[in-house]
């Protein structure tokens, strides 16, 4: 599931961060120009004006009818977070409030409708 910034740069996408003028891009093995940040984890950085494409990718659904951005997988369950801003049907639902007005939880993944990714 994904859920944070993408760039297109030389013709393929990777996880990034901007950071300013520039873009740092994110790749799990090694690469021309690419540095070990951790294990599994390589980054290079980019002038912003030699991406291609740069946008927020957010995987969003509907449980029981809401609308939610799922924010996690994991052996047949999602971490959702509800979008409908409405907590009397957070708190029926059963959410936890994770911050003012954030409510999130845990959704059988068989149970959950309408599952895409959207650029914002």
């Amino acid at each position: 599931m994904r859920d944070g910034y993408v760039a297109r740069w030389r013709g393929r996408e990777y996880q990034a961060s901007p950071d300013g003028d520039d873009v740092r891009l994110y790749q799990p093995g090694p690469g021309d120009g690419f540095s070990e940040v951790r294990s599994g984890r390589y980054v290079r950085v980019v002038p912003v004006t030699e991406v291609d494409d740069l946008a927020y990718v957010r995987t969003t659904c509907t449980w029981q009818g809401q609308p939610f951005i799922v924010l996690a997988a994991q052996d047949g369950w999602l971490r959702v977070e509800y979008t409908g801003g409405r907590w009397p049907v957070a708190r029926a639902m059963g959410l936890e409030v994770f911050d003012f007005g954030v409510y999130q939880g845990w959704a059988p993944a068989s149970e959950v409708a309408d599952l895409r990714e959207q650029r914002v």
